[in-house]
């Protein structure tokens, strides 16, 4: 076409290849030549080859990232704002409120004002802004080999397309004494501002409120609580879901509190090109005007060339934590879910004489089994052994989280260097922020998933308790103490290691304290009723005041 001849346009070859996508490889065969020219043929057998997406589905199958592949329908919240469509839309948006300040202010003569009907025409260019807008940007750039010039000459294209002759005027003041990091620094600002306030907050309020929900149910529901992997002072279900709460909650406000910021102030930002065109304008407050007032972002006064990023090792960092959060609920909830397998003395006896080298402890976790976790119809929880329903929403939120915070690390320590006023790695990395937050969302839904399948069985866990009566131990020493009983801790340490503690055994040991103390003594009378599912402490208290809902929260 006239178009392709002249160098603008998706050039014939490009476009030629586009529609071949499935085109069968034999049918080039002995194909000798194209428009004349030798060497066509092994480009077109090897473009030819290679399948290329006609559906959405197919387009998923083809992708490398799994983010934009197979978990695309977890990601859709995040598409419009990360993608490279999202980083246009808010480059427009940017130098469209650049046009808008500077047409507003009686400092600038040369900008022509605008009707209120003019006003709405140029804000449309940003928010009407269509996929179509940003294929035409990406048409450009392959003229331009820059970006930000290309979302300039789109909206200079518009400009020209409104027919109003005053918009027309405003073509030349696009993009006026801005350099490039100007605006970008802006558009990440505001797509990390969207990300947190429609996305990862929303997320993690309803991961959060999911625990909540488990807190309150099973605040009473005693469990054993395990140290160094050992039985331990026993604690409730919901209480353990009520830790979760509350350090989530408190990285949430931490997230919340982060003051993503935005500088606009020319090259090396001292303004030195405004302050030649206009000299008598108070360039730090029409900065701080359009940073605050037009984009609602937190104005940077004092930068190099870039925003200096803080703010966005503070939020990397941040996400990062709470990612760690969920990988540590994740593991908790995966060892609840098998079962514990006791080893009796005999077995333990017949290791020590056969001198097996592994370590022997009184307990290994093959799995704990106090969750269990709801079947759904349908669904395989391995290929070859029908039987089995698998922790996998926990196995895959926890491995999401693994990669997010590998990228969410390297965000925090790299973006907030740049050789002395700019070098341009920043670029490059920060496009690729979209794709952590995305398996936070990942592995967020998949932790959500997982809690609304288990169920607390309340038989294993009190099977677990009652074969653990020994962890009352601690009760009775701390209480020995009180009363100045001898070796308190020596003589539990002696009754309780090395033995099988059962409730019979304990029972008499209390009672021969309980004689010893005194029992008209406070304190004493608790040892009748003390059993490893009564002795919980205040974690119902705790899950009750702590395991609330983010809407529940006082100040």
């Amino acid at each position: 076409s006239k178009r392709n001849r002249r160098g603008g346009g998706m050039p014939a070859v490009e476009a030629m290849l586009v529609r071949l996508r499935y085109f069968p490889v034999f049918l080039l065969t002995g194909f000798t030549g194209f428009d004349g020219k030798e060497g066509c043929v092994s480009f077109l057998l090897i473009l030819s080859s290679a399948p290329m997406a006609t559906t959405e589905q197919e387009h998923r199958l083809l992708c490398i990232s799994p983010v934009d592949g197979r978990y695309a329908n977890k990601c859709t919240d995040l598409n419009h704002i990360f993608s490279e469509f999202g980083l246009i839309r808010q480059r427009v948006r940017v130098e469209v409120e650049w046009l808008t300040l500077m047409s507003d202010r009686s400092e600038f003569p040369e900008v022509p004002g605008l009707t209120s009907e003019q006003r709405a025409k140029l804000s449309a260019i940003a928010s009407g802004l269509t996929v179509a807008d940003g294929l035409r940007v990406k048409e450009i750039e392959r003229t331009t080999n820059h970006d930000v010039k290309a979302v300039e000459y789109l909206i200079k294209e518009k400009l020209h397309s409104t027919g109003d002759p005053t918009l027309a005027k405003l073509t030349e003041f696009t993009h006026f004494a801005c350099t490039s990091e100007d605006i970008n620094n802006l558009s990440y600002a505001l797509m990390f501002t969207e990300a947190r306030e429609k996305v990862l907050r929303s997320r993690f309020i309803s991961l959060i409120d999911k625990l909540a929900e488990l807190s309150q149910e099973y605040a009473d529901t005693p469990l054993l609580a395990l140290t160094h992997g050992q039985p331990a002072t026993p604690t409730t279900f919901g209480k353990e879901c009520a830790v979760f709460v509350h350090r989530l909650k408190r990285q949430l406000k931490n997230l919340e509190r982060v003051e993503v910021m935005g500088k606009f102030n020319g090259a090396t930002a001292n303004y030195n090109a405004h302050i030649i065109a206009y000299p008598d304008v108070d360039w730090f407050e029409v900065s701080r005007t359009l940073v605050e007032d037009h984009l609602g972002l937190n104005w940077q006064p004092v930068s190099t060339q870039i925003e200096n990023h803080d703010y966005v090792s503070e939020m990397c960092d941040t996400v990062a934590r709470m990612n760690t959060i969920v990988i540590d609920l994740c593991r908790d909830f995966w060892i609840i879910c098998g079962k514990i397998v006791i080893l009796s003395t005999w077995e333990r006896t017949l290791r020590e004489s056969l001198s097996l080298s592994r370590p022997m402890m009184e307990l290994r976790y093959i799995m704990r089994g106090v969750l269990g976790l709801r079947t759904i119809a349908g669904e395989v929880g391995s290929s070859t052994m029908p039987h089995k329903v698998n922790p996998i929403d926990f196995e895959n939120a926890e491995g999401n989280c693994g990669v997010a915070i590998s990228m969410l690390h390297h965000f925090s320590t790299k973006l907030p260097i740049s050789r002395m006023q700019r070098d341009l790695t920043d670029s490059t990395v920060q496009r690729a922020v979209g794709s952590a937050f995305a398996h936070t969302i990942i592995a967020i839904d998949s932790t959500i998933k997982g809690l609304s399948k288990v169920m607390v069985s309340g038989p294993v866990a009190n099977r677990e308790l009652e074969e653990h009566w020994a962890v009352t131990g601690e009760a009775v020493q701390t209480l020995m103490r009180r009363y100045g009983l001898e070796r308190p801790y020596e003589r539990l340490k002696e009754f309780t290691r090395g033995r099988e503690i059962d409730a019979t055994s304990m029972r008499e040991f209390t009672e021969n304290i309980a004689r010893e103390i005194g029992e008209d003594k406070p304190g004493v009378k608790g040892l009748e009723n003390l059993t490893p599912q009564t002795y919980i402490g205040l974690a119902p208290v705790i899950a009750r005041k702590y395991g609330t809902p983010v809407a529940e929260e006082k100040e």
